[in-house]
C-alpha cells in the first residue's frame, strides 16, 4: 500500500509548504496482484483514489472512499481497472452525488493559468438562452467586453444579441462545437417585441490568450452630495490582490462613504482573496473570525486536537504580497449579487453579514459554500516533486464554509434584500448611475427603495460564457495542508 495509508496528519502551516522525507520503499509504487509493473493509467486512478481518500470533504458518503477499501489489494486494482479511464474513476465512482463541483484535469498547468486569470477568449462575456417561444434554438447576449481584445477592435459592446455562428442557427446541440471554434463569424440580432430577429449583420472575432484584471470598473460616484464608490469585481484572482488593494486606496483618498461592491458576474477564486476584500470593506474587526471552516473526521479532528486557529479565517491586515490593506471602516456596503454570482463572492457576503449592514441588490445567488484544492501525484499531493509522467491533478471539494454566526448551507443561494433582475430590453451601461442594478442601490443610499418592475422577456437561460472554464464557479484554497510522516 502507498505511503498515503500509514500517514499521521501534522500541520506545519496553511501557507507555506515544507518538504517531505521518504524512503526509497515508502515511494516505490504498489503494483497490481498480476506482478510487473503498474502501468501509467493505473498509477493515475491510484493517485485519484489516494487523494480522495485522504481529503475529500464527502469521503464518508462514499464507501469505496473508507480507509481499508485498499487493503486487499487485489479487489483494489480490480476496483480501479472497472473504469476505462481516471476520469470515470473521479466522477463515476468517487464523487457524492451532492457534490456539483469537484472535478479532475489531465493538463494541471492549463488549470493553473486559468487561476492566475490565463485563459483563451475573444473577450465577451455572455449568456446563452432559449429564445422566445422554442426548445432548441438559441441565441446570446454580450454581458460585458474586457478591454483590448478581439471583440472589443470589433465593435461588440454590452447588449449586442447574436444567434448564429459560422451561418448556423445556434441550438442546444450544437452551441458547444460552436462555440469552441478558435475563430467564428457572428450573425447579430435584435429583440422586436419579446422575438429575436436576424439583422443579417456579421463580426468575425478570434480567440487570443488573454490575462483577465478582475478589477473592472472602480469609480467614484456622487449622488446628493453622498459619495459613492462604486466596484466591478470578476474574479477572486490572487494576482491582481494588489489592483485591488490599490482600488480602495482611491476610495480611501476620495472619502467616500458608501460602497457598491458589483459582483454580478463574479463566479469565485481564491478565499484569501475574498477574506482580504472583506477586510478592506472594513477594517475594524481585525483579528475576528470572518469564516468558519468544516472539513471530513480526519481533518476536522486532528484541528481540533492539534490546531484549532486553523479551522478560522479572520479579518486581516495585510494583502497576501505583505502590502498592506487599505480599510474604508464601513458599517454598510451594498452587494449586487444574480444567478452567476458564486463560491467567493457568496463567502464575501456571507462572512460580512455578521458585522455589518449588507444589503443585497439583484436576484438569488448560485448557492456555493465549499473551497477545493489541487491536489497533484507527489508524496503530499503539493506540486514538488509531482510525477513527471503526467500532468493529472484533482480538485476536490475539501471544506464547507460557515460565517461566524454557523450560516452555511444555501443550496437555493443568498436572497436579495432588493429584487432586480436584469433585462435585455434595458440592459443599460455597466458603472453608469442609471443601470437598473446600480440605480437601485443608489436609490437605497438616498432612502428611496422602490420596486423595479421586470421588463421581459423571461427567458429560460441555458449557459454563459466562462462555463467550461476549469476555474468557473470554484472557491479555493492555495495549498494543501502540510502532512508528514510519523516517525516516532
Amino acid at each position: 500500500m502507498k505511503f498515503f495509508k500509514y500517514l499521521t496528519l501534522l500541520f506545519v502551516s496553511a501557507t507555506v509548504l515544507t518538504s517531505c522525507s521518504k524512503d526509497e520503499d515508502d515511494i516505490a509504487n504498489p503494483k497490481p496482484s498480476t506482478g510487473g509493473e503498474m502501468s501509467l493509467e493505473l498509477e493515475i486512478k491510484d493517485f485519484v483514489w489516494e487523494g480522495m481518500n485522504e481529503i475529500y470533504l464527502y469521503k464518508s458518503d462514499i464507501p469505496e472512499l473508507r480507509d481499508s477499501f485498499d487493503d486487499d489489494q487485489n479487489s483494489y486494482f480490480d476496483y480501479l481497472n472497472q473504469f476505462e479511464s481516471p476520469e470515470d474513476l473521479f466522477y463515476d465512482g468517487l464523487v457524492a452525488n451532492q457534490d456539483r463541483f469537484s472535478f479532475i484535469v489531465d493538463d494541471y498547468v492549463e488549470l493553473e493559468n486559468n487561476f492566475a486569470g490565463i485563459s483563451k477568449t475573444t473577450g465577451m462575456n455572455f449568456r446563452l438562452s432559449y429564445e422566445p417561444n422554442s426548445s432548441s434554438e438559441l441565441f446570446g447576449f454580450v454581458r460585458y467586453v474586457s478591454p483590448n481584445t478581439p471583440a472589443k477592435d470589433a465593435g461588440i459592446t454590452r447588449g449586442t444579441l447574436f444567434s448564429s455562428i459560422n451561418g448556423e442557427q445556434l441550438t442546444l446541440s450544437n452551441y458547444q462545437n460552436l462555440l469552441n471554434a478558435e475563430t467564428y463569424v457572428l450573425g447579430l440580432a435584435k429583440l422586436e417585441g419579446d422575438n429575436i430577429i436576424d439583422t443579417g449583420e456579421t463580426v468575425e472575432v478570434s480567440k487570443i490568450e488573454y490575462t483577465s484584471n478582475p478589477v473592472f470598473i472602480a469609480k467614484t460616484i456622487e449622488t446628493n452630495g453622498i459619495k459613492v464608490g462604486y466596484l466591478m469585481y470578476n474574479s477572486y484572482t490572487a494576482d491582481f490582490d494588489d489592483e485591488l488593494n490599490a482600488a480602495f486606496a482611491d476610495f480611501k483618498a476620495a472619502n467616500i462613504s458608501e460602497l457598491v461592491l458589483d459582483l454580478r458576474y463574479n463566479g469565485g477564486g481564491s478565499v484569501e482573496s475574498s477574506v482580504d476584500l472583506a477586510s478592506m470593506i472594513t477594517g475594524q474587526f481585525e483579528g475576528e473570525v470572518f469564516a468558519q471552516q468544516q472539513w471530513n473526521q480526519k481533518y476536522q479532528n486532528y484541528f481540533l486536537n492539534n490546531n484549532p486557529d486553523r479551522l478560522y479565517d479572520y479579518f486581516n491586515t495585510e494583502i497576501r504580497t505583505g502590502e498592506k490593506i487599505n480599510s474604508l471602516n464601513l458599517t454598510k456596503v451594498y452587494i449586487i449579487g444574480t444567478g452567476s454570482t458564486a463560491s467567493a463572492s457568496e463567502l464575501t457576503i456571507n462572512g460580512l453579514r455578521p458585522y455589518i449592514d449588507v444589503v443585497h441588490v439583484g436576484t438569488n445567488t448560485v448557492g456555493k459554500f465549499q473551497a477545493s484544492v489541487t491536489l497533484y501525484d507527489s508524496p503530499n499531493f503539493g506540486k514538488d516533486n509531482a510525477n513527471p509522467d503526467h500532468k493529472y491533478a484533482i480538485q476536490p471539494l475539501v471544506y464547507k464554509s460557515e460565517n461566524a454566526n454557523g450560516v452555511s448551507d444555501f443550496v437555493d443561494g443568498l436572497t436579495p434584500d432588493i429584487v432586480v433582475q436584469e433585462s435585455i430590453r434595458n440592459y443599460g451601461v455597466l458603472g453608469d448611475p442609471n443601470e437598473k442594478l446600480l440605480a437601485a442601490a443608489l436609490a437605497d443610499i438616498n432612502g428611496n427603495r422602490r420596486a423595479i418592475q421586470f421588463e421581459g422577456p423571461y427567458l429560460k437561460e441555458v449557459t454563459e460564457s466562462g462555463a467550461d472554464q476549469l476555474d468557473y464557479q470554484r472557491m479555493y484554497i492555495d495549498d494543501v495542508p502540510q502532512l508528514k510522516r510519523n516517525d516516532q
